[in-house]
């Protein structure tokens, strides 16, 4: 027989309204302390420590969004390899057909790729039940990254340690610990585009392996214009993604349809 606060539950999920509210909750939660994350080590150094998983998810998503952006490009991803100071590298190749466009779509992959994927999370997070099973994909789709492309010892512990937190989010009794995982690592992941936003706008990276071009001074190499009009580019696109994946997010497909089709009344006359 179900006790009293299952029943609760059930018909609090089925309340459009609390569930709303339970969805902006879970999002200002997440906001408040990623902020606090960020912050922390300004009033205490070690802080610097609690933070770093959330630079190294980061670096994750944007790595693997120049791997995957050449994979869909008829490119092979070769690996990935990332490190403790929160740099890494994927490795593609491809033959002399490349042109410049598609080599410049692999680097702008990387710098939008974390936009793509908060969107896309926050989209899935909207209702319980979507989230946990986005989280059970993510959790394979870790799996086979690792098997196929991770190439070092730190990246395979980081996948791993993220499968692990991420399968113990999505396989709960409560898809609503699902939901709220998604909305946190989705929240990260919008930050990173702010937090870490100067990266647009530099010529040269340092990095684990030595000082190499930036994303953005590969795109104006292969295309035309300086870097930093490169950045602000992929800057918007990823802020307009972003407000597209809270759009979705706060009001669901239908406030996107009535986006694309004006205010969504009729008007007489």
């Amino acid at each position: 027989m179900a006790s009293y606060e299952d029943i609760k539950r059930r018909v609090q999920a089925r309340d459009p309204e609390h569930a709303a509210k339970r969805t902006r909750a879970f999002l200002l939660g997440s906001v408040v302390l990623t902020l606090a994350l960020y912050f922390l080590p300004y009033l205490w150094q070690p802080g610097f420590y609690l933070g770093l998983p959330l630079i190294w998810l980061s670096t994750l998503v944007h790595e693997l969004g120049h791997g995957f952006t050449a994979a869909l490009l008829g490119a092979e991803f070769d690996k990935f390899v990332m490190y403790p100071d929160a740099s890494g590298a994927a490795t593609w190749s491809a033959g002399a057909s490349f042109g410049p466009l598609r080599r410049a779509l692999v680097a702008a992959g990387g710098l939008v790729g974390p936009a793509i994927v908060a969107a896309l999370g926050f989209a899935l997070a909207r209702k319980p039940k979507p989230a946990q099973v986005t989280l059970l994909v993510g959790l394979f789709a870790l799996a086979a990254i690792a098997v196929i492309v991770v190439r070092n010892g730190f990246g395979w512990a980081f996948v791993a340690g993220l499968g692990l937190i991420i399968g113990l989010l999505a396989t709960r009794e409560r898809p609503e610990v699902a939901q709220v995982g998604l909305v946190f690592l989705s929240t990260q992941l919008a930050m990173s585009v702010f937090s870490r936003g100067d990266y647009l706008f530099m010529e040269y990276a340092d990095t684990a392996q030595g000082q190499m071009p930036s994303d953005v001074s590969q795109m104006a190499d292969a295309l035309f214009g300086p870097y930093w009009l490169w950045g602000g580019l992929c800057g918007l696109f990823s802020v307009l993604v972003l407000g597209l994946g809270l759009l979705i997010f706060f009001r669901g497909f239908e406030g996107l349809r009535r986006l694309a089709h004006g205010s969504g009344h009729d008007s007489a006359g």
